[in-house]
């Protein structure tokens, strides 16, 4: 089965189509329609049907946008890797409080949290923080 590439960008109030395979272009106005409008390219112009091929869609956004969405994503991990170390304090505050002998309802008041959570948090093995 042949494969072809839709590379689509926003050109004014259009998506812009362009399929390099057969070197021609369309236009859709909404992004829903943008498969249907290059397999119709595509089925027109090697006059086969539109569900005989591969499709491969790609967007290009611009590079403003592309930057948004890496920093986006670095906030992500960096958040990701905020709240595991944030587990660990919290591990290793629960489990000090429980080495100096507290009971688990009164670190669980505390810290402003169940006592069955404090309990979780006591007997988690996950790795201590450094």
């Amino acid at each position: 089965m042949d494969t072809y590439h839709a590379k689509v960008e926003r050109d004014g109030r259009f998506w812009l189509i362009r399929v390099p395979e057969i070197g021609r272009s369309t236009q859709a106005r909404h992004l829903r329609e943008v498969e249907e409008m290059a397999r119709d390219l595509i089925a027109v112009m090697r006059d086969v049907a539109p569900d005989s091929f591969e499709l491969v869609v790609s967007h290009r956004l611009p590079k403003s946008v592309q930057s948004h969405l890496a920093r986006a994503e670095k906030l992500r991990k960096e958040s990701g890797l905020a709240k595991s170390r944030a587990a660990q304090e919290s591990r290793a505050a629960v489990r000090e409080l429980v080495d100096a002998g507290l009971p688990l309802r009164d670190i669980g008041q505390l810290l402003g949290i169940s006592h069955q959570r404090a309990a979780q948090l006591a007997t988690d093995t996950a790795p201590k923080a450094s």
